[in-house]
């Protein structure tokens, strides 16, 4: 069975997040058993499989699974198995790319060098106390950003948005894991992102990290999903005072993945328009041996 691993959300190799894709015609007789099985094997934040070189209602069936579980929707899954369908099943430039995912058809298209992928429309839950939270993360109440809610939000798979002040205070987080699974029994999601305006590069937006313990990930370096989730709450916040979004994010420094992440979000009347993008750098092929 073929494989490509690549780097998302990556300006150069060996950066971003890794990706592993699986291709071919052995994919389709796979068990759910054995797709988890190969992710775990792969150790990657998450594994794709792309289960038929034909389109199906105008897309490219596919699906997602970290080491523990399967997802209805990921971000850097998403831009990178476009990347693989385009170059390897398609193999010819095309201007979008559909991916039929649990979560329904998420589109993505190139411009020029740039992967953009449109996320559903951003639903805000469950607000979550300042105290708790800083718990959670090892963190003193006054490094939280109270001028802004921690918040659950999704655009397929919900988050805990967490604002912070500085990039010291985003530095120095580190998850309690006893605080932490108490702390998941109360809320629906259980993936934790945090953010704060102060940058590594001073040509950066934002800075943030991406934690889900529960997911077998400890930190993850580029994170679409909850990027996704973090545009939709910035335009709904004016965080920027103003509601459209067009902006530079970085991840992964503090797990020495650099990883950059462009977002793109407008509220408009009765909705919140999202789309995140980044570029994909191919880094190995190969066989799967049964």
């Amino acid at each position: 069975m073929d494989f490509y691993i690549v780097d998302v959300f990556a300006e150069t190799k060996y950066a971003g997040n890794q990706l592993a894709v699986f291709t071919g015609a052995e994919v389709v007789n796979l068990s759910d058993e054995e797709m988890l099985q190969i992710a775990r094997e792969m150790n990657y934040s998450e594994t794709t499989f792309i289960l038929s070189p034909e389109e199906r209602n105008g897309g490219y069936d596919v699906r997602i699974f970290t080491p523990t579980k399967e997802l209805p929707f990921a971000g850097h899954p998403t831009l990178g198995t476009a990347y693989i369908i385009q170059r390897e099943i398609i193999k010819s430039l095309v201007e979008k790319v559909v991916l039929n995912l649990a979560v329904g058809q998420i589109p993505v298209s190139w411009k020029g060098e740039v992967l953009w992928m449109r996320q559903n429309v951003p639903t805000f839950a469950q607000k979550h106390q300042v105290e708790t939270l800083a718990e959670v993360l090892n963190l003193e109440v006054a490094d939280i950003d109270i001028r802004f809610p921690i918040q659950e939000v999704s655009t397929g798979i919900p988050f805990i948005i967490v604002p912070l002040k500085t990039l010291a205070a985003l530095k120095k987080a580190k998850v309690n894991l006893d605080k932490y699974y108490q702390f998941i029994q109360t809320a629906k999601a259980t993936e934790i992102l945090i953010f704060c305006p102060e940058t590594y590069k001073y040509i950066d937006d934002l800075s943030v990290r991406m934690f889900a313990p529960y997911l077998g990930i400890t930190e993850d370096p580029a994170t679409g999903s909850a990027n996704g989730c973090l545009a939709g709450y910035l335009a709904e916040y004016n965080y920027f005072y103003r509601s459209k979004i067009d902006i530079r994010v970085e991840q992964g420094y503090e797990i020495n993945r650099p990883s950059l992440l462009l977002l793109q979000a407008e509220k408009k009347v009765g909705e919140i328009e999202v789309f995140v993008g980044g570029n994909v750098v191919m880094v190995a092929q190969g066989k799967f041996v049964f």
